[in-house]
């Protein structure tokens, strides 16, 4: 057994015993205050690296970082898309030539381009949850926000029985358990049920209409653009198509926006309106009906609406919004050069 050096004492166990003590004890206080300071200037320098970013990268037009696509103009500014869609669109309201906002240089599908490593880093800035304002990527933030926060504001899963609770989805279960709405008798949810087989049936009604005249003997679709015009009077832009055959028949589509309004440019909220117009004069009344859907060359997405009328004369329909599923599809389709749509018509004379 080898002896321990002369002037060293070997330690008694107990001494031992509190010397590994002590070391687990330093070890459990956690980084030392040298690598805690360097923690926090790393975190910082993050920060401003992430704010930096954001000023780069921001929307040349809202100063905001883009939530889609991002387009850029021949020297490099950037700009979101409804703000792209929306300068488009307010240069073709005024005839005018579309600009960047930051060089004045022209803008237009054709002339402009995606920038995608702009679009993919932005997808990967952090941004602070609305409910919990813990930080994720932009691209996964969505996704936290509308499944997985327990802060986020939810409904009872017996919303469909009538319960109105909306509250933070952490304390759905506890309100789900106590709820007394699954316990109503079947009398008390009578009308309930009548209310939702009417909303079920309206909505059902449009396509049991467009099946009902695909039995008609005559049917016809045409594939159409409404091309931009001005009027001489105070210069006002109008869409139309060129003339097109039906049921031996000259027809023609003519669209406004904001139903003609003066300046629609000083409006945020934009709608286009269409007006079938028989332009041939017909011996007999001409009874139609038609639909509009997005056709192969379009980009709306229009929404299933069935409308009719009856032609006596060379006379036009009364105008009818253009159904659009989401608004802002307005600025898309008047930022092109022309509105594509196909136009599905039932002659349905007896």
């Amino acid at each position: 057994m080898a002896e321990a050096p002369e002037g060293d004492p070997m330690p008694s166990s107990s001494e031992n015993t509190e010397y590994i003590i002590e070391s687990n004890l330093k070890d459990d206080e956690g980084p030392s205050p040298k690598k805690r300071k360097t923690v926090l200037i790393e975190n910082e320098q993050i920060e401003k690296l992430e704010n930096r970013l954001g000023g780069i990268l921001c929307c040349a037009v809202c100063l905001d970082l883009p939530q889609a696509a991002v387009y850029q103009c021949s020297n490099g500014h950037l700009m979101c898309a409804p703000c792209f869609n929306h300068l488009l669109a307010d240069a073709r309201l005024r005839d005018e030539t579309a600009t960047c906002p930051n060089c004045r240089v022209e803008i237009s599908k054709t002339l402009s381009s995606r920038n995608l490593a702009v679009e993919k880093t932005v997808s990967e800035l952090p941004l602070e949850c609305k409910h919990c304002t813990r930080v994720f990527p932009r691209h996964s933030l969505q996704h936290h926000e509308e499944k997985i926060c327990e802060e986020r504001v939810t409904g009872c899963r017996y919303a469909s029985l009538g319960c109105g609770w909306r509250g933070a989805a952490r304390g759905a279960a506890a309100h789900e358990a106590a709820c007394a709405h699954p316990r109503r008798s079947a009398a008390d949810l009578l009308e309930l049920l009548a209310r939702r087989e009417r909303r079920a049936a309206d909505d059902l009604l449009v396509y049991t209409q467009l099946l009902d005249l695909l039995s008609c003997e005559k049917i016809t679709f045409n594939d159409l653009q409404l091309k931009p015009y001005r009027t001489e009077e105070l210069h006002k832009l109008y869409y139309e198509t060129s003339r097109f055959s039906a049921f031996a028949h000259q027809w023609v589509v003519k669209a406004f926006v904001n139903k003609n309004q003066r300046d629609p440019t000083q409006s945020s909220q934009r709608e286009i309106t269409y007006q079938l117009i028989l332009k041939s004069k017909p011996s007999a009344a001409v009874c139609v009906s038609w639909v509009c859907v997005r056709g192969p060359y379009g980009d709306a997405r229009v929404a299933p609406a069935l409308a009719a009328h009856a032609f006596r004369d060379d006379e036009a329909a009364p105008a009818r919004a253009l159904p659009l599923h989401d608004a802002a599809d307005t600025n898309r389709l008047l930022s092109g050069k022309a509105i594509h749509f196909r136009l599905i018509m039932f002659l349905t004379n007896k």
